[in-house]
């Protein structure tokens, strides 16, 4: 009997498949009267109520893997067992669990059908059912293929560990790109800035390119062949070389703080992935938005191709500007008013702020991704330095806690997403030829720009870096999460079944050979992150203070790339002022007749901190005459006038060297130059990475 249907134009989504309830009423419409609805009713209730219990069965099931994963990190930990990462672990224990799922629970529904609707000529995301009077909504579940029509999942547990991609980018990726941003360690990273932007950018940008074109020969090949059973265009490759582009090296960078490796290369691949993320999905935005003009809409056009590039700046910069505002207003609203004294509300303010910038920016059709980077950057900076002690050291600590719980979760999806997605699409030969394809695209992505970087570098890149940055790349949450994103078509299904092999096989090959790796490439380990190189021969220092600490802070903006020190005045002398309790007071920086702009502005906490110029992105300001270098046996001031050096004592007691002593110490290559200013200690070395 043909049902009539009422159809709710909505946004065009791919074909509906009937669900039980619907069919099951038609069945039992020809029954009349009173009892008939009462145990109709009676039915709905008892369902619903097998649903809430599924759901609490499929959310308990996520929360005993976290809980397990985290008592075998203990136990790892406490066996300084270095092989396997936790994210590792976490996918392990997601495929045990997606097997136990697949193959050990029954079936609970076997009575869906399909349902023709040939009147019309597109889907609908929902649609209403008239069954005999009653109205029964359903909304779309996804496309099934023809061939495929009779294999749809009939175990509701597995339809309820599904979950839709939207949870991922709007619930789980916010806090882990947010934590990315707010705990930057920003002397290390500012200190590599030119480089980090040069691989984030220029080097996934080449990634992009050469897996894509790579990738589109594969297709001819498996076309040629005849393993290719679908619709697979260039712009589908260049596609997926843009979600696989998307570095995620959390395994190796975990080895890498609690084997204390080297920080410079620590500071290159951590930028290297918090911004590559952020090109990556900006990229893919791009990518879907190339719509050539004419017949062939996959076709080069280079009016499609400009307007693509034109697509990228766009939201990239909107996107950017958007997490700067957030966090912008953010700190103006924590200056100048009174949250300080209720930790609770402003931690509260704090968070729902950083989060909104992530749907605001998505909902304005933006990249949601780019905004909440630069939010939590920008939070860092500016509003951390506004916030009372108790609630710094929350928002420190949640935002920690809830990037490690979402990031063990994608991984656990993960392994449970290889037996309970429904449209893996397994292909050997672009499987195979996405490897080499991605091997290389990292290898034309580091070796060529390492070595163009070099040219403008005092401290060079070695061949050992180059090395182990080649290896790091690993993939994870983010290329995961841009593949599930849209699985509707036959090429975006086989692009995430690849790009789900390819994160098992970096998490637990490369991830797990890390450590090894470290040891044959000779990369020091055992540094202090806070603890500078010792100075070559090329350097110098000044010494300020009387310990370490200061020598610290007081290197960052000589270090840094030119890009930052062009920023740090400008920042340092306003912004600063303006939006945090820190700084110089406006009313010294700015013109004399922005006198009454300046005193409204500055906050009076500037006026009573001492200590306001011992930031760590900042220098200790000396008089001229207070400085004085010694170099050798010659002791030179700011003015001109020189001297021999003998044995002094410093502050802290310690004694230094003679002439004589240092002498001999230049002869073995271990002297430290050193410039003295009243028993102070302070470092300015010479070389200046990009």
């Amino acid at each position: 009997m043909a049902l009539p249907l009422r159809c709710r134009r909505l946004p065009l989504l791919p074909f509906l498949l009937l669900a039980a309830g619907g069919l099951r009423a038609a069945e039992q419409s020809g029954g009349g009267g009173g009892s008939s609805s009462a145990m109709e009713e009676l039915a709905t209730e008892k369902e619903a109520e097998e649903s809430h219990r599924q759901d609490s069965v499929s959310l308990l099931t996520f929360i005993l893997l976290l809980t397990l994963t985290i008592l075998t990190i203990w136990l790892f930990k406490h066996r300084r067992v270095r092989f396997l990462h936790e994210t590792g672990l976490a996918m392990i224990y997601g495929l045990i669990v997606g097997v136990i799922l697949r193959y050990g629970t029954p079936s609970t529904s076997g009575h869906d059908k399909p349902f023709s609707c040939s009147q019309e000529d597109r889907p609908f995301t929902t649609l209403l059912v008239n069954v005999s009077g009653k109205f029964f909504e359903y909304t779309l579940k996804g496309e099934i293929s023809p061939g495929k029509i009779h294999n749809v999942e009939q175990n509701d547990m597995l339809r309820k560990v599904t979950f839709d991609p939207e949870v991922f980018f709007n619930i789980l990726l916010p806090p882990i790109i947010f934590h990315a941003g707010y705990s930057l360690k920003k002397r290390h990273f500012f200190r590599n800035l030119g480089s980090i932007l040069a691989y984030a950018f220029l080097g996934t940008a080449v990634s992009c390119f050469i897996i894509g074109n790579l990738m589109y020969g594969v297709v001819k090949l498996m076309k040629l062949v005849g393993q290719l059973s679908g619709k697979f265009y260039y712009t589908d490759c260049l596609l997926f070389g843009a979600i696989i582009s998307a570095t995620d090296p959390v395994t190796v960078l975990a080895i890498f703080n609690e084997l204390h490796a080297d920080v410079d290369l620590y500071a290159l691949l951590f930028g290297e992935s918090v911004l590559n993320d952020a090109v990556a999905i900006v990229l893919s935005s791009s990518i879907v938005a190339y719509q050539p003009t004419g017949e062939n809409t996959h076709a080069f056009d280079a009016a499609a191709f400009f307007k693509s590039v034109g697509v990228f700046l766009g939201i990239f910069s909107g996107s950017f500007m958007m997490g700067a505002v957030t966090g912008v207003v953010t700190a103006l609203v924590t200056k100048f008013t009174k949250l300080h004294c209720f930790p609770l509300l402003e931690t509260a303010l704090f968070f729902l702020m950083s989060w909104s910038t992530f749907l605001l920016a998505e909902a304005c059709g933006f990249t949601g991704v780019v905004a909440v980077l630069f939010c939590g950057i920008t939070q860092a900076h500016y509003t951390y330095n506004n916030l009372s002690v108790e609630s710094r050291s929350r928002t420190k600590q949640l935002f920690e806690v809830l990037h490690f719980l979402a990031e063990n979760f994608i991984f656990s999806y993960m392994g449970l997403a290889l037996f309970t997605f429904q449209k893996h699409i397994f292909s050997p030969v672009f499987i195979i030829g996405a490897f080499v394809a991605i091997f290389l695209g990292r290898a034309a992505h580091i070796y060529p720009l390492s070595c163009l970087l070099n040219l403008g570098r005092r401290h060079k890149i070695s061949w050992n870096f180059q090395h182990m940055m080649m290896f790091s790349g690993l993939r994870g949450a983010m290329a995961f999460a841009l593949a599930i994103r849209d699985t509707a078509t036959y090429s975006h299904q086989m692009m995430f079944s690849t790009t789900l092999l390819i994160v098992f096989f970096t998490v637990w090959i490369v991830g797990g050979g890390t450590t090894p790796m470290l040891s044959w490439l000779n990369i020091r380990v055992g540094v202090d992150p806070d603890q500078d190189p010792p100075p070559t021969n090329d350097s110098f220092q000044v010494l300020q203070g009387d310990g370490l600490d200061s020598e610290r802070k007081n290197r960052t903006k000589q270090e840094s790339a030119w890009l930052f020190r062009l920023w740090y005045s400008f920042d340092h002398n306003y912004l600063k002022p303006i939006l945090t309790h820190s700084g110089p007071p406006l009313t010294t920086t700015l013109p004399s007749w922005c006198g009454l702009i300046a005193r409204c502005l500055t906050s009076p906490q500037v006026y009573d901190n001492q200590e306001q110029l011992r930031e760590e992105d900042s220098d200790f300001i000396l008089n001229d005459g207070d400085l004085t270098v010694t170099y050798g046996d010659t002791t030179i001031t700011a003015n001109g006038s020189s001297g021999p050096h003998t044995a002094t004592t410093s502050l802290d007691g310690r004694r230094t060297k003679t002439s004589s002593e240092e002498a001999l110490e230049c002869d073995l290559g271990a002297a430290d130059h050193e410039v003295t200013s009243r028993g102070t200690r302070l470092v300015f070395p010479l070389e200046d990475n990009a």
